[in-house]
């Protein structure tokens, strides 16, 4: 399914869709995309975790050792299959580090996050306190060791004039992909290390949402399915919202 113009439509309504993406997501993410040991799970967001660096560390290096399944539900190893997206940078050094869901995933070893799921939704960009507040917290869960992947089919606004990639990726200006009039939309896929690295999709209205790597550890991700979810999600919207989204009404 086509991604769709949701600036058409009030806040509230894409709040429910997104409420409707997120469990879609953790569903498909344990139903065969996630290896064994690893799980995903639906988590409000108020005051965002906040993981215990040691305790994050010690898991890393612990799941680097494990041994990855092949077959259904492997994850991919970043060394023999790199994330097929159109734009990467790696940093030398990552400078930065209201209530809607995000997913989770975690491994059962210590049930630590190792890995987010953040859909950005118009109250992140509504002011620049809460793209700050937003953005900071997304930055704790890199400098803590969680890799991240964030969904941004919200416009640019002034807090992020060229794309959320840019906002967050500040000192790799020039090597991050800005946003085009033509393709407003960003997904980000960050993988954290000691040089994070960042991958990168730019899309428009009506583009098709392609797959993501979800980063468990920073050599093995696996491919999280965007689009299947999103039109599952779709589903769940009222047909008077859809019209409206689509851009039917009169």
């Amino acid at each position: 399914m086509s991604i769709h113009d949701w600036s058409r439509i009030f806040s509230g309504g894409f709040h429910h869709f997104h409420q409707m993406w997120t469990p879609e997501l953790a569903k498909s993410l344990n139903s065969g995309v996630l290896p064994l040991g690893f799980y995903a799970a639906i988590e409000q967001v108020t005051g965002g975790p906040e993981p215990d660096v040691v305790t994050l560390e010690s898991t890393h290096d612990r799941l680097r050792q494990t041994d990855f399944p092949s077959g259904d539900g492997a994850a991919l190893a970043v060394a023999e299959c790199p994330p097929q997206v159109q734009y990467s940078v790696e940093a030398d050094e990552f400078k930065y580090a209201r209530k809607a869901d995000r997913v989770v995933v975690r491994h059962k070893s210590d049930d630590e996050p190792v890995a987010v799921i953040e859909i950005v939704s118009p109250g992140n960009k509504h002011s620049e306190w809460e793209f700050q507040r937003f953005r900071s917290k997304l930055e704790s869960l890199m400098q803590n060791g969680v890799h991240l992947l964030v969904v941004d089919l919200i416009h640019p606004t002034p807090r992020d004039p060229v794309g959320f990639p840019v906002a967050f990726w500040g000192e790799c200006q020039g090597r991050v992909p800005e946003t085009t009039k033509e393709e407003p939309f960003t997904l980000t896929a960050c993988r954290s290390d000691a040089s994070p690295t960042g991958y990168f999709e730019r899309l428009g209205v009506g583009a098709e949402l392609p797959q993501m790597p979800l980063f468990l550890t920073p050599d093995r991700y696996v491919n999280v399915p965007l689009a299947v979810t999103y039109e599952a999600a779709w589903d769940g919207v009222p047909a008077e919202w859809k019209q409206i989204v689509e851009g039917k009404t009169s």
